[in-house]
């Protein structure tokens, strides 16, 4: 096999966060998934905050769909519209945290084929800060290898408040030969994107998809109102046109699994100007 065979190119969008955020990652995917200079071969999104903030309605699934992104990981708020207990469980792309009790609605891992490989999507929730949840480290000690046998390339979101417990996560599941731990849930880029032991690609955060000048998504003055009442306000979407997207890109062998890079990406672009 030659190089491009053996390497397996990998794009993580931080969470999409409303209307806004649907926008940046199809103006800056725009025609490149359909491209022969397409330089990715799998994108993942995280997509539980995609609809106006809070969960995805279907409708939004087969617009992000749509925009050639392969794999949809979520979180606590993947519940927020109540219409996606209507197709969750036909979805062949969409995953839910694997530590929610046995039997909810959806599942905690894919597999899929990517140039004659097999690639594993996990996604989990962590417990610090968090509501409770079964143990996510009990579940990779005991499921990890199995996924293994089948699949070399194993990508894990941590959808995860405390950054302590994502980096010890990150660890821990390097420890089990898992290629990639990318944080998820505070919307915030880090700056800690590294290749933990040589082995598995990690960042605390990948950041978020949304309006660049807002609260991690939202308008300015509904979270400034909340935070200074203490009562809950409903929050608002910031509909600035200046629109921000954060990513990771990310190679791995394709036999071993083993990562051989990661990027933070940071994309910012004003929409009003597209076209005009």
């Amino acid at each position: 096999m030659n190089e491009s065979n053996t390497q397996i190119n990998v794009l993580f969008l931080g969470d999409i966060v409303g209307r806004p955020g649907r926008n940046i990652v199809k103006y800056y995917l725009g025609d490149l998934v359909s491209s022969e200079k397409n330089p990715y071969d799998f994108i993942i999104a995280n997509v539980e905050n995609a609809s106006h903030g809070f969960g995805l309605t279907e409708k939004n699934h087969k617009e992000l769909s749509e925009m050639g992104i392969n794999c949809f990981t979520s979180g606590n708020h993947i519940w927020d519209k109540k219409d996606v207990y209507s197709y969750i469980n036909n979805s062949d792309r969409l995953i839910r945290p694997w530590n929610y009790p046995k039997g909810t609605y959806g599942v905690g891992y894919r597999i899929f084929e990517v140039k004659n490989t097999k690639m594993a999507v996990l996604n989990f929730l962590g417990r610090t800060f968090m509501n409770p949840v079964d143990s996510p480290w009990e579940i990779i000690q005991n499921e990890i290898e199995k996924i293994k046998q089948e699949a070399p390339i194993v990508i894990v979101d941590f959808h995860a408040e405390a950054t302590a417990e994502k980096i010890c996560f990150g660890k821990f599941c390097c420890d089990h030969k898992i290629s990639a731990v990318l944080g998820t849930h505070t919307h915030v880029q880090t700056a800690d994107e590294k290749i933990i032991n040589d082995y598995t690609a990690y960042i605390s955060d990948a950041g978020f998809c949304g309006a660049h000048n807002s609260v991690i998504g939202m308008a300015y003055e509904s979270s400034l109102k909340r935070l200074i009442t203490s009562i809950p306000e409903r929050f608002d979407i910031d509909e600035n046109p200046v629109l921000e997207l954060n990513a990771v890109a990310m190679s791995f062998d394709a036999v071993s699994g083993q990562a051989q890079s990661i990027k933070r990406i940071q994309f910012i672009k004003n929409i009003s100007e597209v076209n005009t």
